[in-house]
């Protein structure tokens, strides 16, 4: 099958490359040159464990192309693939430009049907409006269809090649044929391609995402209350997680969720929900405790420090908002970042792969180590952020060696707390007992 993916970005890179490792002839179309001149030549434009190995044997095998000429991107294609940013406003709302800015353009370059997709995330009622765009300028036959993308950072690969479900919005039954072929690889072992209305399917992926987004909140909620009642959340977690109502996933407490997800959709569907006059009060009180989660850490720095920061450094390990990706978009260093710099602090951070992202943004704000050892000289204590596999099996020696006071905040729960006591660290966590060496 021929395919364009309009858009080049995670969701879209992802997309076009995995549907290209199923043997379709895929082309993408970006308007940034630079972009699609490194894609051209292999140079992969973001870090997805996975991605880069079958990006480079589709594009040396001719299956995956680049343009920035839509009119030659879209020319053969059966599908067209929206995969393009939706930017929260001021308001919350998600900012439908460059979706709509590109229906329009479709409108005026359309000869035959084509199935359009909307890859991205957006508010219920958009395939209307892309469908209204379109229709401006071509009054042939084309559909319309929803089909969002449930993809982890991290494990994204994984997820679009092997999907726990494909969830698709039409109400047209040719465009239901084109989606059941085009999925057919993707769902061999039995699970479902889920056929809905296209409002439906475009609520889904909102409701998915919030409703993760609960979990973590209220996991980050019971966290604190172990605090004050003397639990472990570790243990309580476990305990609810077993139940198979519950599930084990999205229980781990933490300095909040970060991410162009979480964040973005949870906002998003409080303002859809508030254009029809309707008060989304769970979600409304989700995004206050993520708000504050971020920050949880930093009363525990003060009160460790005696209220003052002025001239205390600080190791940071961690940048993305999770591990196994360099998107540091909402990422609740930034907020321990920012806290810290006011309060008259230093800090040096090490991340495996975000690091050149947050260069970008903060400048030299803060300095930057080669490894997360070198990030521990001369600081007064070290600071978990993300939950990064090399930071789990540490060489605890080494580190005492480097930090000048042997004191952990740990905002992910690494570290075992019996642990850190027997080796003579002060440790304080997330929902469990501070283990003092003092």
């Amino acid at each position: 099958m021929k395919i364009a993916v309009v858009g080049t970005g995670y969701v879209g890179l992802v997309t076009g490359t995995c549907f290209a490792e199923t043997g379709n002839q895929v082309i993408c179309v970006d308007i940034d040159k630079s972009k699609v001149d490194k894609l051209s030549n292999g140079q992969i434009t973001i870090y997805e464990p996975g991605l880069e190995k079958i990006f480079l044997r589709n594009l040396k095998e001719g299956r995956l192309h680049f343009t920035i000429n839509l009119a030659e991107g879209i020319k053969d294609a059966a599908i067209i693939f929206l995969a393009l940013p939706t930017p929260p406003g001021e308001d919350g709302s998600a900012d439908l430009k460059y979706i709509l800015g590109v229906a329009e353009d479709l409108g005026k370059i359309l000869t035959d049907y084509k199935v359009i997709v909307d890859k991205s995330t957006v508010p219920v009622g958009t395939a209307d409006k892309v469908h209204a765009a379109i229709a401006k300028n071509y009054k042939g036959e084309f559909a319309v269809v929803s089909n969002p993308e449930f993809l982890r950072e991290g494990v994204a690969v994984d997820d679009f090649m092997k999907p726990d479900r494909v969830v698709v919005g039409t109400s047209d039954e040719r465009a239901k044929k084109v989606m059941t072929d085009l999925y057919a690889p993707f769902v061999r072992s039995g699970n479902p391609v889920i056929f809905m209305d296209e409002r439906s399917a475009e609520l889904t992926k909102y409701a998915a995402n919030s409703f993760l987004a609960v979990k973590i909140s209220f996991m980050n909620e019971i966290a604190r209350l172990c605090e004050r009642l003397g639990a472990d959340v570790d243990m309580v977690r476990k305990g609810i997680g077993s139940d198979e109502r519950i599930g084990k996933r999205f229980l781990f407490p933490g300095i909040g969720y970060g991410g162009s997800c979480f964040p973005k959709d949870v906002q998003a569907l409080v303002k859809s929900s508030t254009e029809v006059d309707y008060d989304f009060e769970i979600l409304n009180a989700v995004m206050k405790v993520n708000e504050e989660q971020k920050l949880f850490l930093m009363p525990k720095i003060k009160t460790f420090f005696n209220n003052d920061l002025k001239g205390k450094h600080f190791a940071l390990w961690g940048l993305a908002f999770k591990p196994n990706t360099d998107d540091i978009r909402e990422a609740p260093a930034l907020y321990m970042i920012d806290a810290l710099t006011d309060a008259g602090a230093t800090v040096t951070a090490f991340d495996p792969e975000a690091m050149n992202n947050v260069k970008q943004v903060l400048r030299d704000k803060i300095t930057f180590a080669q490894t997360q050892y070198e990030a521990l000289q001369h600081a007064d204590a070290l600071i978990i952020a993300t939950e990064w596999s090399e930071f789990r099996t540490p060489e605890f020696e080494k580190m005492s060696s480097l930090l000048k006071n042997k004191v952990v905040f740990d905002g992910r729960n690494v570290y075992d707390a019996v642990q850190m006591k027997e080796l003579g660290y002060h440790y304080e966590s997330v929902g469990r007992s501070t283990v003092t060496n003092k």
